[in-house]
């Protein structure tokens, strides 16, 4: 088993993985003893697939607990979901000894972190990713929230797990194009940190989309120590976690642009590729490095272009309410070279709107 250390003072934790240790997780909590009894939040289609085999860990090992689900996909990722949850657990009456389990992927872990942030004003919860997105990336960190009409996880909070639980088996279950949704993120950790990462991938795409679990196990571990390395040194993305989002900034305005139509990492790739252009078109990316990664995002599957039916006025208006905006003006993470970025408010509309229309020549 691998464990990966997030070095936050009192509130670090630990990151979990090993191939088939899903029904060794009720042991492991057992030992822990982070809570009384827990409820595991899920939604309909993960309680499905995961849900009895969890619940029999958990009893296995004299773990109480329950379940509770929400209707699938980013649809479910608001207020009134976190709403209607909460009566849930009023209603099992559940206090501030007990703890929640998130089971399933980014949708699923942000809305049970940031149910347990404001549930009794704070209660402990755990992870167990079932998705490549959320094993790389959204479980891992404390960020938790959920989407408005003005823009994607505009409400939440940063609050960290008490464990993360990473069994790669789980990922057998996925959709191709699920599996290419994670793919833009681990692509991500490649450019923004590590050049030797990003050669890897390149080399290994045959059996990472072969979904050989051995290689993926290796990319989660890297991509998971990566994320614990930066959010150790900065949790509240004051300074250096801002680097995680790079691809986020345009992406985001492109996912909310497709009503969240468009999957996460498909975005994610587009601001990446976005990202790349504009960092080119300022003179401090080489061009041979942006088609590169560029290259390296195409050859696993995830587009390139921002369709053409968005518009970009809608996804300039919605770049205004990006979190990573201030004072109307959107931070980006601009690569310097393949492992290195840095992070500027200096792009002018005129270049942002030359990049966005760019996609039509």
């Amino acid at each position: 088993m691998r464990t990966i250390r997030v070095g936050l003072g009192d509130r670090a934790y630990d990151i979990l993985i090993e191939n088939g240790m899903f029904m060794a997780i009720g042991a492991d909590l057992k030992q822990r003893a982070i809570a009384k009894r827990y409820v595991v939040v899920a939604d309909s289609h993960v309680a499905e697939l995961f849900g009895d085999r969890l619940m029999a860990s958990l009893a296995e090992a004299g773990v109480s607990a329950e379940i509770i689900t929400f209707p699938r996909g980013e649809a479910s990722k608001h207020l009134v979901t976190v709403a209607e949850l909460a009566s849930k657990l009023a209603q099992m009456g559940l206090d501030r000894k007990d703890g929640l389990i998130a089971l399933g992927g980014g949708v699923a872990g942000d809305i049970t972190g940031f149910l347990a942030a404001i549930y009794m004003r704070g209660i402990p919860f755990v992870q167990i990713p079932t998705t490549l997105l959320a094993q790389v990336d959204s479980s891992v960190g404390g960020k938790t929230g959920v989407d408005i009409p003005e823009g994607k996880n505009l409400v939440g909070a940063f609050y960290q797990p008490r464990c993360v639980y990473i069994d790669s088996s789980v990922l057998m279950s996925l959709s191709y194009a699920e599996l290419l949704n994670g793919l833009a993120e681990v692509i991500k950790y490649g450019v923004i940190y590590d050049a030797e990462f990003f050669r890897y991938l390149a080399d290994q795409r045959q059996a990472i989309l072969a979904m050989d679990l051995v290689v993926l196990e290796q990319v989660i571990a890297r991509c998971c120590a990566i994320k614990a390395a930066v959010v150790a040194v900065d949790e509240r993305e004051a300074d250096l976690r801002r680097i995680l989002n790079f691809g986020h900034t345009i992406g985001h305005a492109v996912e909310a642009t497709s009503n969240y139509n468009l999957a996460h990492g498909a975005a994610v790739g587009l601001g990446m590729v976005a990202a790349c252009r504009l960092a080119v078109a300022k003179g401090i990316f080489p061009k041979v490095q942006a088609e590169e990664v560029c290259h390296l995002i195409a050859d696993y599957g995830l587009p390139t272009e921002i369709p053409a039916e968005f518009s970009s006025p809608q996804i300039r208006a919605f770049l205004k309410t990006d979190k990573k905006t201030v004072e109307g003006r959107p931070f980006f993470v601009l690569p310097t070279e393949i492992g290195k970025v840095v992070i500027t408010d200096e792009v002018s509309e005129t270049l942002i709107d030359e990049i966005l229309a760019s996609r039509h020549d």
